[in-house]
């Protein structure tokens, strides 16, 4: 299934507030990593087939020069609630499943 890796800018609650659409997702605090472009993030996320979550632009550009995988979902939402968060991931469902199925996608981005 869609298994996603949320970084650190972003709640520690999500895995769990979105585990009906995502289950066995992880923030990476949950895996002792705190750097977002930490490289051993991005390994971490391929070894394991995660799609990482970021608002960080560093991950948007790591993934224009790297590629897929793993697959990036790039949050453009500023400042915002673990709520906001939450439902744009769910109102995108549909969105991130095609990006998640389609191999030759890299990076999606969700505002």
């Amino acid at each position: 299934g869609m298994r996603l890796l949320f970084d650190e800018n972003l709640s520690p609650k999500l895995p769990n507030r979105l585990s009906d659409l995502f289950p066995d997702s992880l923030h990476i605090r949950d895996v002792d990593m705190k750097a977002t472009i930490d490289p051993r993030v991005w390994d971490f996320a391929k070894d394991n087939n995660l799609m990482i979550v970021s608002k960080d632009a560093d991950m948007h550009d790591l993934s224009l020069v790297l590629g897929n995988p793993p697959k990036v979902i790039w949050l453009r939402l500023g400042n915002c609630s673990t709520r906001q968060v939450e439902d744009v991931l769910r109102r995108n469902f549909d969105a991130i499943k095609l990006f998640y199925e389609d191999e030759s996608l890299s990076l999606l981005a969700l505002s």
